[in-house]
């Protein structure tokens, strides 16, 4: 306890001697690590003997935005969102609790981009991160949102709200303000009892999200939260029924899985990693500190516009560990090339098509204190067919086109560079992921794996259409 309270003082003055560089070199697009998921002591709990029921600082969180802050830029993020759990009233929690404890951290790192949001209980399915962007208006717009939309906002509680058709207005009405937030669906498959009976979450609500606002409905969460819970002996993810896959939920992590089936229609949906943060697992829960595990690396300047841009746009990709810094899949032809999140037109087939993949595997140690280095690299490929007919749809044939390892890449340095040509015969897609262990696919997690030896990186598709 003490250590970790040291850690938080050093980084405090730390954010404070380095604030004078406020967004630093904010016009230069570089790889920024963050995290969507973080909850703090207004993630309340409830004194149900009073009506309506009185919030409790601390009921399900326990920290400080501004702590939850530090701790992350102490980590290495440079953007975060505060995502609390909604309930009854709780949008006065956020209009006059949480948004101005918000304000006070920004002024304290200024440095950092932090979003103010929730984690909302969606009407119909499960919880979802909501990222307002900034503006004058951001704290009257999560309100307005938290007090429409939110399943559990109203007292007494009104069941008829929890419905899909609401989600769907919700989204609709997002998707026409003036200032779109972005809306990121956490821990998908966690409530999956049964494999192929999905819970709170399945393809065609996730469809059906994507049809109605793909501007705000971006993706899921590859990687959840709550990863610490194997060093507490519990499950990874806290996903009891259905384990995580090298700590990534099965819609993300099975090869030719749900994921891939929505990458074959061309869509914009793409993949993320979270904290989930509650309390430190050596504090009695099961998370890591934001950035301590998993990270969010977005491609943008360093500001909050270009920062959703990235999120929206799909430039993005996702690591445990410290396993990777930065990550470059550029595809080309004759005709041009593009980046993850990017597509790139052709029309001419057979077509000759050149992968470049570039890595950043880190010296230095990672915060438990060891240095992982990657093992293999998979480029994987699936053919672009077309809208499903079938909403449920769940799977699509996707391949590894090529596994790399240390005999067919360079490496200079940190960076390790490797390519492949191949010719394709129709609209494609490709995606990048790798780890550090021998595993060809990932396996169920255990409950007694040690997180930090099951480490993995995914990069969200380039499409060639």
């Amino acid at each position: 306890m003490f250590s970790i309270c040291g850690r938080l003082i050093v980084s405090f003055f730390f954010a404070l001697f380095t604030s004078c560089n406020t967004f630093a070199d904010e016009h230069a697009k570089r790889w920024l690590a963050g995290d969507h998921h973080i909850h703090s002591w207004y993630s309340v709990g409830y004194d149900y003997e009073q009506d309506p029921p009185k919030p409790e600082r601390g009921g399900d969180a326990v920290y400080q935005i501004t702590t939850n802050n530090i701790m992350a830029k102490h980590y290495g993020l440079t953007w975060t969102v505060v995502t609390d759990h909604g309930g009854p009233n709780h949008s006065e929690v956020n209009r006059l609790w949480a948004y101005p404890e918000l304000l006070t951290s920004r002024k304290a790192l200024p440095d950092m981009v932090q979003f103010f949001g929730m984690e909302i209980n969606s009407p119909g399915a499960d919880h979802a991160s909501l990222i307002i962007p900034y503006s004058e208006v951001e704290r009257d717009q999560l309100v307005d949102l938290e007090r429409r939309f939110d399943r559990r906002e109203s007292w007494p509680d009104d069941r008829s709200r929890n419905n899909p058709s609401i989600m769907l207005e919700a989204l609709n009405y997002m998707s026409e303000q003036e200032h779109p937030p972005v809306v990121i669906a956490n821990h998908p498959s966690r409530s999956m009892l049964i494999t192929g009976n999905y819970g709170l979450y399945d393809p065609a609500e996730l469809r059906a999200w994507n049809d109605a606002a793909p501007n705000v409905a971006i993706g899921m969460a590859g990687a959840p939260g709550h990863q610490a819970a194997q060093l507490v002996k519990f499950a990874r993810g806290a996903y009891r029924a259905q384990p995580t896959l090298g700590g990534f939920d099965r819609m993300t992590a099975i090869l030719g899985g749900f994921w891939d089936s929505m990458l074959a229609e061309g869509r914009h949906f793409w993949i993320t990693a979270n904290s989930d943060s509650h309390i430190h697992y050596t504090q009695g829960g099961i998370d890591f500190w934001p950035g301590e595990y998993s990270k969010t690396y977005v491609y943008a300047e360093s500001n909050p516009a270009d920062i959703l841009e990235a999120l929206r746009g799909g430039r993005i990709f996702v690591t445990t560990g410290d396993l990777i810094s930065e990550l470059y899949v550029d595809v080309s032809t004759e005709q041009g090339s593009a980046m993850i999140g990017g597509s790139l037109t052709d029309n001419r087939y057979p077509l000759e098509v050149t992968v470049r993949i570039r890595l950043r595997d880190p010296e230095g140690n990672n915060p438990y204190g060891t240095d992982p280095s990657v093992h293999h690299v998979d480029l994987i490929k699936g053919s672009i067919t077309g809208f499903v007919k079938d909403p449920k749809t769940d799977s699509h044939e996707a391949m590894v086109e090529k596994r790399f390892n240390r005999r067919h890449w360079r490496r200079d340095g940190e960076l390790i560079s490797m390519a492949h040509k191949l010719s394709i015969e129709g609209p494609t897609y490709f995606r990048v992921r790798g780890t550090n262990t021998q595993e060809k696919e990932p396996k169920p997690d255990p409950l007694e794996e040690n997180p930090w030896e099951d480490l993995w990186f995914y990069s969200n598709p380039v499409f060639v259409r």
